[in-house]
């Protein structure tokens, strides 16, 4: 990708696929390689995420299209404010890894259509990623991984095994329809690693 811009790429999937222990390796492989990597996290360069998770306790409360379409919102125009405020300042011969985007928001909301969801972010002219990675498994598998972390699932709207497969089965889908990257993290996590660094190289080169 021939342009004075950093590459944006982003990582997403549900609970306990292994996003962190991807994304650490990828940046560990791209920096062998000499390549400037910026880790950002949506969560941590978020100003209003305070308010937007006391709306997110609301709605597990109050569960219902009006708050969840709000919660959308709310996290739209946070990604349009960390998009002119925290991506426009990275070096533009770096490389922008982020853990979550708006795609994470197709396994978590529940009566929004992801489409929909979609085009707030649009609207918002919230920056769409030069390449998006969604990272999966079997939703046993990512299940059994989230209940060994000692933080468990920490999931807000998530409690049982059967609504995590839900979401995994959502998210899935949503990488289907939109094109983006596959990536089943299943294996060894070195086949994982050269998948992504693999996709970011031919965006590179494109």
């Amino acid at each position: 990708m021939k342009t004075n811009r950093p590459l944006f790429v982003s990582l997403d999937g549900p609970k306990g696929v292994g996003k962190t222990t991807l994304l650490e390796a990828v940046t560990q492989s791209l920096r062998a390689a000499d390549k400037k990597v910026i880790r950002l996290c949506e969560r941590k360069s978020d100003p209003h995420r305070g308010e937007t998770m006391a709306l997110v306790n609301e709605l597990v409360r109050h569960p219902g299209r009006r708050l969840e379409l709000e919660v959308c919102v709310r996290l739209a125009d946070s990604r349009a404010w960390i998009t002119r405020h925290v991506l426009t300042q990275q070096p533009p011969d770096s490389i922008i890894l982020i853990d979550r985007w708006y795609p994470s928001d197709a396994a978590f909301r529940r009566t929004v259509p992801f489409a929909e969801i979609l085009q707030l972010n649009i609207d918002r002219r919230v920056r769409v990623p030069d390449l998006h990675v969604g990272v999966v498994t079997a939703a046993e598998v990512s299940w059994g991984r989230a209940a060994a972390r000692r933080r468990g699932l920490s999931s807000t709207v998530i409690h049982t095994l059967e609504e995590h497969a839900a979401c995994t089965e959502a998210f899935e889908r949503a990488v289907s329809d939109n094109g983006w990257v596959l990536c089943r993290n299943e294996g060894l996590i070195g086949d994982a690693t050269r998948q992504v660094v693999s996709e970011i190289s031919k965006v590179l080169s494109l």
